[in-house]
């Protein structure tokens, strides 16, 4: 039996992204070091002078020939200016430092987890919610620089004060060292049970955050449809529903996370006791410098009370690790569709051709995908001659919008193959294939921008001239110029501040400047009126001359002047030709949706 390969720690593959930036990493480091090593310096200066007072022209300055006691305490006086300048100093130079390296690592796995979701197929965005990504590529990352920006520094300057502290005590008193360290290993061992504890926990916060999203997301999109079944205390009850869950999983992990501090404390306070009491008594017996018993008691403090933080500090890191695992999981998925690597002769000519396609969509369950759906499409076969105009049209249902779909390899086929001018195109790479299809789609999609940016999208570098003539091509141009700013319109979200039609146009428009040898519409008159079906038409008609032009319509009255039209119903060609043809057959699909929409008995 084979055997499966161990998932890779998180932060491991955290450190992959942060190796780029090892350099600045190691010098951050340092400077975290330095500022703390500095930090540690006013209980030594304490017992500095402590000692001048008790010792006076005995202590450990005049040894070093400074025997009046007002100068010795001028003199730490003047170290203690020092070295808290350095302190500052540091302290600045590592706050910088770890805050943009924060900000840069997120910003390069950010992006990083946003290409490769980009690249996943369609299948996959049909199955995950717009809020549960978003909950990953926005506050998945930003739980991860919270921990960059302050626990990796934590986490550094406690290492420093524990090797620093123990080393003084080693060399000042080694007869009570062993009771500062002993509290150590029971708050490590402490830390080590916790963050083993608090791990699931904090994975199912997250996961519950990405619900949450997901849902407040899906229903700010169809606040219409709220609004319009004045469903708001409905929504306000399902959201109750959902923060409640994410409020009772953060309290599950809350709980336990802030009974860390607590018990640590009393392993501390046993710590500083022992050394308060057994190296009091080593100075009354004349065994311990008054002076060194001072910075000793100091700096038990200062070694065992930030061990309390060693709570906040995992519990920044449980809950970075839990968003950093739900970021590698988006990036451990791969594409279903593989691209390919050959490229279309040119010039493109625009032949299509589906040779015995079938297709059925693969359901997820719990198990993985299975192929328990009906086919799609069955054994399909379609030829569309380069520059000729093909209609696909039938019942809803029967696979008109999935030949599209596979055409520019949202999904793979089951069987068949399709090629463009001779080529399969499973061999073509995407840019190759896709740049060579145009698609006016009835869900037309705008982003928030300009009118201008939204016809040259996917054709960024074209001039206003070109964007002008693609407007006046798809009957856009008078509109746009009767806008409150013409083609620097913003358009609004999703182009809310548009018509249906007027939308659509600027779709059309936004293809005609791509200028692709094949030009696909589908359903594009779906939504429109009357008025705009025509214009639309008329678009139609000098669009189509010198490319291929694919037509997907329920209104028949789009097609009639296709060259031949595609008759699909259950997946199948039923029938195929010309409008007078097909309209003319007594029994065929076609000719029952012609009399249909036309009112023909």
């Amino acid at each position: 039996m084979q055997q499966s390969t161990p998932p890779v720690h998180p932060l491991r593959r955290l450190a992959q992204y942060a190796h780029a930036y090892r350099g600045r990493v190691l010098l951050t480091t340092l400077y975290s070091i330095l500022n703390k090593l500095f930090d540690l310096a006013p209980p030594v200066l304490i017992g500095m002078a402590v000692d001048v007072v008790v010792s006076q022209e005995d202590s450990l300055l005049a040894r070093f020939g400074i025997v009046d006691v007002t100068d010795q305490l001028i003199g730490v006086g003047l170290i203690t200016a020092i070295l808290w300048g350095f302190e500052s100093l540091f302290d600045y130079l590592k706050a910088v430092g770890w805050r943009n390296l924060a900000q840069d690592i997120q910003h390069t796995l950010r992006l990083a987890t946003y290409d490769h979701t980009q690249r996943l197929d369609m299948a996959y965005f049909e199955e995950q919610s717009t809020g549960g990504l978003m909950s990953v590529l926005n506050d998945d990352v930003n739980q991860l620089e919270r921990f960059l920006d302050v626990g990796a520094n934590e986490i550094i300057q406690l290492i420093t004060t524990i090797v620093v502290v123990l080393g003084m005590f080693l060399v000042a008193a080694p007869s009570v060292t062993w009771l500062t360290v002993v509290p150590i290993p029971f708050i490590v061992y402490g830390s080590l049970k916790f963050q083993q504890r608090l791990a699931p926990r904090y994975a199912a916060v997250r996961e519950q955050v990405g619900i949450l999203n997901s849902f407040l997301s899906n229903n700010l999109s169809g606040i219409a449809t709220v609004k319009s079944y004045t469903a708001e205390e409905y929504e306000v009850g399902r959201a109750a529903a959902e923060s409640d869950q994410y409020r009772r999983r953060n309290a599950a992990a809350i709980r336990l996370s802030s009974a860390f501090v607590p018990i640590i404390r009393i392993f501390i306070m046993g710590g500083f006791i022992a050394i308060m009491v057994f190296g009091g008594i080593l100075v009354i017996n004349g065994r311990l410098n008054v002076g060194v018993y001072s910075v000793l008691v100091f700096m038990t403090q200062r070694l065992l009370w930030p061990l309390t933080r060693l709570g906040d500090t995992l519990d920044l890191y449980q809950r970075a690790m839990a968003s950093t695992g739900r970021i590698f999981r988006l990036l451990d998925t791969q594409p279903r569709v593989i691209e390919g690597h050959s490229t279309l002769p040119r010039p493109v000519r625009g032949e299509v051709v589906f040779q015995n396609v079938s297709f059925r969509y693969q359901w997820r369950d719990y198990e993985g995908y299975s192929d328990n759906r009906p086919h799609v499409l069955n054994d399909l076969s379609l030829h569309i001659p380069a520059g000729s105009t093909a209609a696909i049209v039938g019942p809803t249902g029967s696979g008109k919008t999935t030949v599209i779909k596979l055409l520019l390899r949202f999904y793979d086929v089951g069987s068949g193959h399709i090629r463009l001018d001779g080529r399969d195109i499973r061999d073509l790479s995407f840019a190759d294939l896709r740049g060579a299809i145009g698609l006016v789609s009835q869900d037309v999609f705008l982003f928030h921008g300009s009118v201008r940016d939204n016809i040259a999208y996917g054709t960024f570098d074209a001039s206003l001239d070109a964007i002008v003539d693609a407007a006046r091509t798809a009957e856009a141009h008078d509109f746009i110029m009767a806008l409150p700013d013409g083609y620097d319109t913003i358009v609004g979200e999703r182009g809310q501040k548009l018509s249906g039609g007027q939308r659509q146009r600027i779709s059309i428009a936004r293809a005609v400047l791509k200028n692709p040898p094949v030009l696909i519409l589908d359903e594009a008159t779906s939504s429109v009126d009357n008025e705009t079906e025509a214009a639309i038409q008329r678009s139609m008609e000098r669009i189509a001359r010198g490319r291929t032009m694919i037509v997907i319509a329920h209104r028949l009255s789009t097609v009639r002047r296709a060259d031949r039209i595609f008759v699909l119903d259950n997946g199948e060609l039923r029938e195929a030709g010309a409008h007078d043809e097909l309209a003319a057959a007594q029994d065929g699909i076609y000719a029952a949706l012609w009399r249909v929409q036309t009112g023909e008995r």
